[in-house]
């Protein structure tokens, strides 16, 4: 398609964070935007901005766990816009907390909005897609699709199976060379998502420098409309993620046990939480979550969580090749 065309995005999660400053990047090119989460009143805020921007908006409140409302998200997308260029799957929860400690309902709720509703997301887009003859799906993974964190078992069991998810589906699409899967692997980004986790720690929760701009991520889900590739991997600690997990699991996996417990030690009170799991947030459409602004010393040692931790598994696995090669 020329580049000079409009062009159309759906952007699921699009309410704040990532999912706000790539609808923002879209409009400021003049994209047709189809905006999706289950909070109307952010989804309104975001929309204003868009508009602002120069793009064309319209917003359409769903849950993505909801297949037939996935579904009609889609099929609105299309009569509005008359195609869909690209579809981001943006949503994302967890929860951190011990697994028995985490009510199973919660677990479930994760799961579902994590991994099945990127499901749906393209069961929803793909029969479009393939009617049209071309479409990019972008999917938001994260560094958790490359190594697994202790005490967020569900949303580590989402990430992981976003990755199979994608992997799977790239190969069935091989016959479709001009509909493309690309998935996004960021690092800590500093989005309100933290803020807005579930919480069953009974401990105050941050994230470990360096931390990426929201901005960031969604320039780089903007390149890929025009230069697809299969995956996009944002920040050193994904990168850590990815070669610790292939050389050491197990080291990866035990270290992050013991610098989660190290850090809960210290860890200021914090009141138990579902967060937005559940419900959608009520702080407002919000890009930042505003972890970059901590700078005192104590502030970061507290936010050594798992940042930290995969950078000891990549160590880890340095070390166990380097005994393998001497042997």
């Amino acid at each position: 398609m020329a580049r000079n065309a409009q062009r159309t995005a759906v952007i699921t999660g699009g309410s704040s964070g990532i999912g706000q400053a790539t609808a923002l990047a879209f409009a400021a090119r003049g994209w047709k935007l189809i905006l999706a989460a289950r909070s109307k009143q952010d989804l309104e805020t975001v929309a204003e901005q868009c508009r602002d921007a120069g793009g064309d908006v319209l917003i359409i409140p769903t849950d993505v766990g909801d297949a037939d409302a996935v579904k009609a998200l889609a099929n609105s997308a299309r009569q509005f816009a008359g195609t869909i260029d690209l579809w981001f799957s943006n949503v994302g929860v967890g929860a951190v907390g011990k697994f028995l400690d985490v009510p199973i309902a919660t677990h479930e709720q994760i799961i579902r909005s994590n991994l099945i509703g990127h499901m749906n997301d393209a069961h929803a887009v793909l029969p479009i897609f393939i009617a049209q003859g071309r479409g990019i799906f972008v999917n938001m993974i994260s560094l958790g699709g490359f190594a697994a964190a202790p005490f967020a078992v569900a949303y580590s069991a989402s990430k992981f199976g976003l990755k199979g998810f994608s992997e799977a589906l790239r190969a069935e699409l091989a016959d479709y060379p001009d509909i493309r899967l690309c998935d996004v692997y960021p690092s800590f980004v500093d989005t309100p998502a933290l803020r807005h986790a579930g919480n069953f720690t009974g401990k105050a929760l941050s994230a470990p420098p360096p931390l990426l701009d929201a901005r960031h991520v969604a320039d780089a889900v903007v390149a890929l409309a025009d230069r697809p590739r299969d995956s996009v991997i944002l920040g050193s600690p994904s990168w850590a993620a990815r070669v610790s997990h292939f050389f050491a699991p197990s080291v990866t996996t035990r270290a992050a046990k013991s610098v989660f417990e190290r850090y809960f030690d210290q860890a200021d009170p914090a009141p138990v939480t579902h967060g937005n799991i559940l419900a959608p947030p009520t702080d407002g459409a919000l890009i930042d979550g505003g972890l970059r602004k901590t700078t005192a010393p104590r502030s970061k040692t507290k936010a050594f969580v798992v940042g930290s931790v995969l950078a000891l598994g990549a160590a880890g696995g340095a070390a166990l090749l380097g005994r393998r090669v001497r042997a």
